[in-house]
Protein backbone atom coordinates (compact mmCIF):
# COMPACT_ATOMS: atom_id res chain seq x y z
CA UNK A 1 0.00 0.00 0.00
CA UNK A 2 1.57 3.36 -0.81
CA UNK A 3 1.72 5.67 2.28
CA UNK A 4 0.42 8.95 2.32
CA UNK A 5 3.35 10.24 4.17
CA UNK A 6 4.61 9.93 7.81
CA UNK A 7 3.51 11.79 10.64
CA UNK A 8 6.53 12.07 12.78
CA UNK A 9 4.48 12.55 16.07
CA UNK A 10 2.93 9.60 15.55
CA UNK A 11 6.76 7.86 15.03
CA UNK A 12 7.79 9.35 17.98
CA UNK A 13 5.30 7.98 20.07
CA UNK A 14 5.98 4.44 18.24
CA UNK A 15 9.92 4.77 19.26
CA UNK A 16 9.41 5.88 23.03
CA UNK A 17 6.81 2.49 23.14
CA UNK A 18 9.14 0.44 20.90
CA UNK A 19 12.07 2.00 23.48
CA UNK A 20 10.07 1.76 26.40
CA UNK A 21 9.01 -2.09 26.20
CA UNK A 22 5.12 -1.05 26.37
CA UNK A 23 2.43 1.43 26.09
CA UNK A 24 1.76 1.89 29.64
CA UNK A 25 5.31 3.22 30.57
CA UNK A 26 5.60 5.39 26.97
CA UNK A 27 2.71 7.12 28.35
CA UNK A 28 4.02 7.45 31.80
CA UNK A 29 7.58 9.23 30.02
CA UNK A 30 5.43 11.12 27.90
CA UNK A 31 2.58 12.37 30.38
CA UNK A 32 0.03 11.32 28.52
CA UNK A 33 -3.27 8.94 28.19
CA UNK A 34 -2.80 5.25 27.24
CA UNK A 35 -6.02 5.93 25.12
CA UNK A 36 -4.13 8.63 23.74
CA UNK A 37 -0.80 6.75 22.58
CA UNK A 38 -2.81 3.53 21.19
CA UNK A 39 -4.52 5.81 19.17
CA UNK A 40 -1.72 7.49 17.38
CA UNK A 41 -0.24 4.17 17.29
CA UNK A 42 -2.93 2.97 15.51
CA UNK A 43 -2.82 5.72 12.94
CA UNK A 44 0.42 5.25 12.00
CA UNK A 45 -0.05 1.67 11.08
CA UNK A 46 -3.12 2.58 9.41
CA UNK A 47 -0.71 4.73 7.36
CA UNK A 48 2.36 2.56 6.17
CA UNK A 49 0.09 -0.51 5.48
CA UNK A 50 1.65 -2.30 8.59
CA UNK A 51 1.05 -3.79 12.00
CA UNK A 52 4.73 -2.93 13.87
CA UNK A 53 3.82 -4.42 17.05
CA UNK A 54 2.03 -7.91 17.87
CA UNK A 55 0.69 -9.21 21.50
CA UNK A 56 2.76 -12.69 22.83
CA UNK A 57 0.28 -12.93 26.14
CA UNK A 58 0.72 -9.74 28.53
CA UNK A 59 3.68 -8.89 26.62
CA UNK A 60 4.40 -6.42 23.24
CA UNK A 61 6.64 -7.29 20.66
CA UNK A 62 8.01 -5.76 17.34
CA UNK A 63 6.58 -7.52 14.39
CA UNK A 64 9.37 -7.55 11.59
CA UNK A 65 7.99 -4.92 10.38
CA UNK A 66 8.37 -3.32 13.34
CA UNK A 67 11.85 -4.18 13.86
CA UNK A 68 12.69 -2.43 10.59
CA UNK A 69 10.77 1.00 11.87
CA UNK A 70 12.10 0.87 14.47
CA UNK A 71 16.16 0.74 13.10
CA UNK A 72 14.63 3.67 10.98
CA UNK A 73 13.89 5.85 13.72
CA UNK A 74 16.76 5.25 15.49
CA UNK A 75 18.37 7.12 13.03
CA UNK A 76 15.67 9.55 12.46
CA UNK A 77 15.66 10.77 16.16
CA UNK A 78 19.05 10.33 16.76
CA UNK A 79 20.03 12.73 13.72
CA UNK A 80 17.31 14.98 15.48
CA UNK A 81 18.89 15.32 18.91
CA UNK A 82 22.37 15.95 17.21
CA UNK A 83 20.95 18.97 15.26
CA UNK A 84 19.42 20.56 18.55
CA UNK A 85 22.39 19.99 20.16
CA UNK A 86 24.31 21.89 17.07
CA UNK A 87 21.65 24.68 16.68
CA UNK A 88 22.10 25.45 20.38
CA UNK A 89 26.02 25.62 20.00
CA UNK A 90 25.86 27.70 16.86
CA UNK A 91 25.97 30.60 18.58
CA UNK A 92 28.95 29.97 20.39
CA UNK A 93 32.52 29.72 19.76
CA UNK A 94 32.38 26.21 20.09
CA UNK A 95 33.18 23.79 17.42
CA UNK A 96 31.39 20.09 17.94
CA UNK A 97 33.69 16.91 16.67
CA UNK A 98 31.69 13.72 17.00
CA UNK A 99 34.35 10.97 16.69
CA UNK A 100 33.88 7.27 16.05
CA UNK A 101 37.30 5.59 17.91
CA UNK A 102 37.74 1.35 16.82
CA UNK A 103 37.47 -0.91 19.83
CA UNK A 104 40.57 -2.07 18.46
CA UNK A 105 42.85 1.03 18.72
CA UNK A 106 44.67 1.74 21.83
CA UNK A 107 43.17 4.84 24.09
CA UNK A 108 46.54 6.06 24.44
CA UNK A 109 46.92 6.15 20.88
CA UNK A 110 43.19 7.59 20.48
CA UNK A 111 43.92 10.16 23.40
CA UNK A 112 47.06 11.54 21.84
CA UNK A 113 45.54 12.10 18.64
CA UNK A 114 42.47 13.61 20.13
CA UNK A 115 44.39 15.55 22.73
CA UNK A 116 44.98 18.37 19.79
CA UNK A 117 41.74 19.46 19.82
CA UNK A 118 42.33 20.85 23.62
CA UNK A 119 44.30 23.40 22.07
CA UNK A 120 42.99 25.32 19.58
CA UNK A 121 42.07 28.86 19.95
CA UNK A 122 38.75 27.72 19.46
CA UNK A 123 37.25 25.70 21.81
CA UNK A 124 36.07 22.08 20.81
CA UNK A 125 33.28 20.15 22.58
CA UNK A 126 34.34 16.13 21.40
CA UNK A 127 31.71 13.41 21.41
CA UNK A 128 33.24 10.21 21.28
CA UNK A 129 32.08 6.67 20.54
CA UNK A 130 33.90 3.34 20.96
CA UNK A 131 32.49 0.26 18.82
CA UNK A 132 33.62 -2.24 16.08
CA UNK A 133 34.66 -1.45 12.77
CA UNK A 134 31.93 -1.73 10.54
CA UNK A 135 29.27 -0.01 13.15
CA UNK A 136 31.58 3.05 13.54
CA UNK A 137 31.50 3.07 8.93
CA UNK A 138 27.98 3.20 9.09
CA UNK A 139 27.37 5.61 11.43
CA UNK A 140 30.05 7.78 9.48
CA UNK A 141 28.55 7.00 5.95
CA UNK A 142 24.83 8.21 7.57
CA UNK A 143 26.86 11.45 8.96
CA UNK A 144 26.45 10.70 12.85
CA UNK A 145 30.20 10.68 13.09
CA UNK A 146 32.61 13.42 11.32
CA UNK A 147 35.71 11.18 11.57
CA UNK A 148 36.31 7.66 12.38
CA UNK A 149 39.60 7.46 14.13
CA UNK A 150 40.95 3.11 13.67
CA UNK A 151 43.73 0.89 12.92
CA UNK A 152 42.74 -0.31 9.55
CA UNK A 153 41.84 1.49 6.16
CA UNK A 154 38.38 0.96 4.57
CA UNK A 155 38.60 -2.34 2.60
CA UNK A 156 38.18 -1.53 -1.17
CA UNK A 157 35.63 -2.18 -3.27
CA UNK A 158 33.11 -0.73 -0.35
CA UNK A 159 29.93 0.64 -1.56
CA UNK A 160 30.12 3.65 1.23
CA UNK A 161 31.46 6.52 0.14
CA UNK A 162 33.91 7.22 2.98
CA UNK A 163 37.78 7.90 2.51
CA UNK A 164 40.85 6.58 4.54
CA UNK A 165 44.34 8.51 5.47
CA UNK A 166 46.55 7.40 6.89
CA UNK A 167 47.86 9.10 10.46
CA UNK A 168 50.82 7.29 11.68
CA UNK A 169 52.87 4.38 10.94
CA UNK A 170 54.57 3.23 14.21
CA UNK A 171 56.53 0.18 14.78
CA UNK A 172 55.58 -1.92 17.71
CA UNK A 173 57.31 -3.47 21.34
CA UNK A 174 56.83 -6.31 23.49
CA UNK A 175 55.90 -5.26 27.12
CA UNK A 176 54.77 -6.57 30.05
CA UNK A 177 54.93 -6.11 34.07
CA UNK A 178 58.27 -5.92 35.56
CA UNK A 179 57.88 -9.60 37.02
CA UNK A 180 57.41 -10.61 33.72
CA UNK A 181 59.58 -8.34 31.68
CA UNK A 182 62.46 -9.60 33.72
CA UNK A 183 62.03 -13.22 32.91
CA UNK A 184 61.55 -12.64 29.56
CA UNK A 185 63.58 -9.94 27.93
CA UNK A 186 66.67 -11.72 28.08
CA UNK A 187 67.61 -13.81 24.91
CA UNK A 188 64.51 -12.17 23.11
CA UNK A 189 62.80 -13.20 20.83
CA UNK A 190 63.18 -16.43 21.76
CA UNK A 191 63.10 -16.30 25.32
CA UNK A 192 59.11 -16.00 24.24
CA UNK A 193 59.13 -19.58 23.61
CA UNK A 194 56.01 -20.57 25.93
CA UNK A 195 55.64 -17.13 27.36
CA UNK A 196 52.18 -15.87 28.10
CA UNK A 197 50.68 -13.38 26.18
CA UNK A 198 47.68 -11.56 25.43
CA UNK A 199 46.91 -10.78 22.24
CA UNK A 200 43.98 -9.18 19.81
CA UNK A 201 41.48 -11.22 18.21
CA UNK A 202 42.23 -12.27 14.89
CA UNK A 203 39.60 -9.70 12.98
CA UNK A 204 41.92 -6.98 14.53
CA UNK A 205 44.51 -5.65 11.56
CA UNK A 206 47.61 -5.85 13.67
CA UNK A 207 47.03 -10.02 14.58
CA UNK A 208 47.70 -11.29 11.50
CA UNK A 209 51.14 -9.20 11.94
CA UNK A 210 52.00 -10.37 14.74
CA UNK A 211 51.23 -14.09 14.18
CA UNK A 212 53.88 -13.79 11.12
CA UNK A 213 56.24 -12.34 13.23
CA UNK A 214 55.79 -15.31 15.55
CA UNK A 215 56.28 -17.73 12.60
CA UNK A 216 59.65 -16.18 11.57
CA UNK A 217 60.97 -16.56 14.71
CA UNK A 218 59.90 -19.79 15.19
CA UNK A 219 57.82 -18.50 18.80
CA UNK A 220 55.37 -20.44 19.67
CA UNK A 221 53.77 -18.10 23.03
CA UNK A 222 51.15 -19.63 24.91
CA UNK A 223 48.10 -17.28 24.64
CA UNK A 224 46.33 -16.97 27.74
CA UNK A 225 44.06 -14.53 26.31
CA UNK A 226 42.51 -12.46 23.16
CA UNK A 227 40.26 -9.46 23.31
CA UNK A 228 38.76 -7.10 20.77
CA UNK A 229 38.40 -4.48 23.61
CA UNK A 230 42.52 -2.98 23.63
CA UNK A 231 41.56 -1.09 26.72
CA UNK A 232 40.96 -4.85 28.39
CA UNK A 233 43.76 -6.54 26.92
CA UNK A 234 46.03 -3.55 28.33
CA UNK A 235 44.33 -4.03 31.75
CA UNK A 236 45.12 -7.45 32.01
CA UNK A 237 48.38 -6.85 30.87
CA UNK A 238 48.67 -4.14 33.68
CA UNK A 239 48.02 -7.12 36.42
CA UNK A 240 50.50 -9.19 35.09
CA UNK A 241 48.52 -12.24 33.33
CA UNK A 242 50.97 -11.78 30.06
CA UNK A 243 53.19 -9.98 27.73
CA UNK A 244 51.62 -7.85 25.36
CA UNK A 245 52.07 -5.47 22.17
CA UNK A 246 52.03 -1.75 22.15
CA UNK A 247 53.48 1.16 20.20
CA UNK A 248 56.59 1.83 20.28
CA UNK A 249 55.75 5.69 19.91
CA UNK A 250 53.95 5.36 23.27
CA UNK A 251 56.74 3.08 24.90
CA UNK A 252 56.67 6.12 28.04
CA UNK A 253 53.06 6.61 28.22
CA UNK A 254 52.73 2.53 28.37
CA UNK A 255 55.40 2.50 31.18
CA UNK A 256 54.02 5.57 32.80
CA UNK A 257 50.29 4.46 32.63
CA UNK A 258 50.31 0.72 32.69
CA UNK A 259 53.73 -0.11 34.76
CA UNK A 260 54.92 -2.14 31.70
CA UNK A 261 58.71 -2.43 31.03
CA UNK A 262 60.18 -3.23 27.47
CA UNK A 263 60.60 -6.88 26.94
CA UNK A 264 61.92 -6.02 23.34
CA UNK A 265 61.64 -4.73 20.63
CA UNK A 266 59.56 -5.59 17.40
CA UNK A 267 60.08 -2.83 14.13
CA UNK A 268 58.90 -5.64 11.66
CA UNK A 269 55.36 -5.26 13.07
CA UNK A 270 53.87 -1.90 12.15
CA UNK A 271 51.00 -0.70 14.16
CA UNK A 272 48.82 1.66 11.81
CA UNK A 273 46.54 4.47 12.74
CA UNK A 274 43.83 5.97 10.10
CA UNK A 275 41.28 8.78 10.19
CA UNK A 276 38.08 7.59 7.86
CA UNK A 277 36.15 10.84 6.68
CA UNK A 278 33.28 11.18 4.54
CA UNK A 279 35.64 13.68 2.63
CA UNK A 280 38.50 12.74 0.31
CA UNK A 281 40.37 15.75 1.61
CA UNK A 282 39.62 16.62 5.55
CA UNK A 283 37.66 19.98 6.05
CA UNK A 284 36.79 19.85 9.28
CA UNK A 285 39.26 22.14 11.47
CA UNK A 286 39.45 20.10 14.75
CA UNK A 287 40.44 17.44 12.36
CA UNK A 288 42.86 19.24 10.32
CA UNK A 289 44.39 20.18 13.96
CA UNK A 290 44.71 16.17 14.59
CA UNK A 291 46.78 15.67 11.60
CA UNK A 292 48.85 19.07 11.86
CA UNK A 293 50.00 17.74 15.44
CA UNK A 294 50.78 14.30 13.80
CA UNK A 295 53.36 16.26 11.62
CA UNK A 296 54.52 18.36 13.99
CA UNK A 297 55.74 15.51 15.92
CA UNK A 298 52.42 14.27 18.87
CA UNK A 299 53.96 10.60 18.26
CA UNK A 300 57.99 10.26 17.93
CA UNK A 301 57.45 6.98 16.41
CA UNK A 302 60.00 4.83 15.05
Amino acid sequence: MKTTGINFRHLYFFWVVAKEGGITRAATRLGLAVQTISTQLAQLEQSLGKSLFMQQGRTLVLTEAGRLALGYADQIFLLGEQMAEALGEADSARTRLSVGISDSLPKLTAFRLLEATMHLPNPVRLVCYEDQFDALLADLALHKLDVVLTDRAVRSGTTLRVFSHMVFESATIVVGAPALAAVYAKGFPASLVGAPFLLPTRNNALRGRIDEWFDQHQVRPDVVGEFEDNALLNTFGRRGAGLFFAPAALQGDIEEQFGAKLVGQVPQVREQVFAISNERKIKHPAVEAILASVHEGVFHAA
